[in-house]
C-alpha cells in the first residue's frame, strides 16, 4: 500500500480559499493532517474549515484571514503563525494569479513589482521565517504553485516573468537546503478553471477564445481542475519526495 507518511503533520496552505490551494487543503485534511488555511476571504475560509473538520474530525483545523499583498508583511505574518501554531512541517504557497496589475508589456514598474510580490515575493518573505525551524528539525516540505507559463512565457508578461523568477528561486533554494532534510519544489499547472479563476468568466460566457485557446495550447482539449493538481502537491509533501530537491513539475494537460 502506498503510504504518504504525513498523517499528523502540521500543514500551512497560503492561498487556501479557492482553487488549487483549497483543493490541496482538503486533500491534506483527508490525510489526517493538522491544517492552517490562510487567505483574504474569511467567509470562504470558514466554509473550508467546516469541510475539513468533516473530512478529519480528530485533527486540528484553523484559518487565518489576511491580505499579504496590501496589509501585512509576509515575514511578520509567518513569525506570528510560528508563535501561534509552532513549526510547520509542510508549507504550500498557492497565493498568486494573473489578475494583479496591468497586463501590458509596457506597464509601469510598480505593476511589475506588484505582480512579482503576489506571485513570488510573498512566498519568499514567509519562507524566511518558516524554513529555519524545518532545518532545525531536519524535516520539511515547501511546495510552490508555479505555472507552466514560467516555461512557455505565454500570457501576461509580468505574470509569466514572476513565475519564472519563482521557479529559479525554487531550484536555487532547493539546492541550498538539499542536505538539511528540507525539500523545496514547485508544481507548474497548465490552464486550470474554477470559480473566480482567470478563465472562469470566459467559460461562463461561452467566449470563443476558450475553444481557440484549448485547441492550440491544451493537448487534453480541456481545462484542468484543482482536484487534478492537489495529488501532486501531496506527493511532493510526502516522505516519498525525499529526492525531489529543487524540482519543477509540470501538470499541464499536455501544454503546447
Amino acid at each position: 500500500m502506498f503510504q504518504l507518511g504525513i498523517e499528523g503533520k502540521r500543514v500551512l496552505v497560503a492561498g487556501a480559499s479557492r482553487g488549487i490551494g483549497r483543493a490541496a487543503a482538503r486533500a491534506f485534511a483527508e490525510e489526517r493532517c493538522h491544517v492552517v488555511a490562510a487567505a483574504r476571504s474569511g467567509a470562504l475560509l470558514r466554509d473550508l474549515v467546516d469541510e475539513m473538520k468533516t473530512l478529519s474530525p480528530y485533527t486540528e483545523m484553523a484559518y487565518e484571514e489576511v491580505d499579504l499583498l496590501e496589509s501585512v508583511h509576509p515575514s511578520d505574518f509567518a513569525e506570528g503563525l510560528l508563535k501561534r501554531y509552532g513549526t510547520f512541517d509542510i508549507v504550500v504557497h498557492a497565493i498568486g494569479g494573473s489578475l494583479v496589475g496591468s497586463r501590458s508589456a509596457t506597464a509601469p514598474l510598480e505593476d511589475w513589482q506588484k505582480s512579482w510580490m503576489f506571485n513570488c515575493g510573498i512566498a519568499i518573505g514567509m519562507n524566511e521565517k518558516l524554513i529555519p525551524p524545518m532545518q532545525r528539525q531536519r524535516w520539511g516540505r515547501v511546495i510552490h504553485i508555479s505555472s507552466i507559463s514560467a516555461v512557455m512565457l505565454r500570457g501576461s508578461a509580468s505574470y509569466a516573468s514572476s513565475k519564472a523568477y519563482l521557479n529559479a528561486y525554487t531550484t536555487t533554494i532547493g539546492r541550498a537546503l538539499a542536505q538539511d532534510g528540507v525539500v523545496v519544489s514547485a508544481v507548474m499547472p497548465g490552464a486550470v478553471a474554477f470559480e473566480g479563476s482567470y478563465w472562469d468568466k470566459f467559460v461562463k460566457e461561452g467566449h470563443p477564445r476558450v475553444n481557440d485557446f484549448l485547441s492550440h495550447h491544451q493537448a487534453a482539449g480541456r481545462f484542468g481542475t484543482p482536484e487534478e493538481i492537489a495529488p501532486f502537491v501531496l506527493l511532493l509533501a510526502s516522505d516519498k519526495a525525499s529526492f525531489a530537491q529543487g524540482g519543477l513539475y509540470p501538470v499541464d494537460g499536455g501544454n503546447m
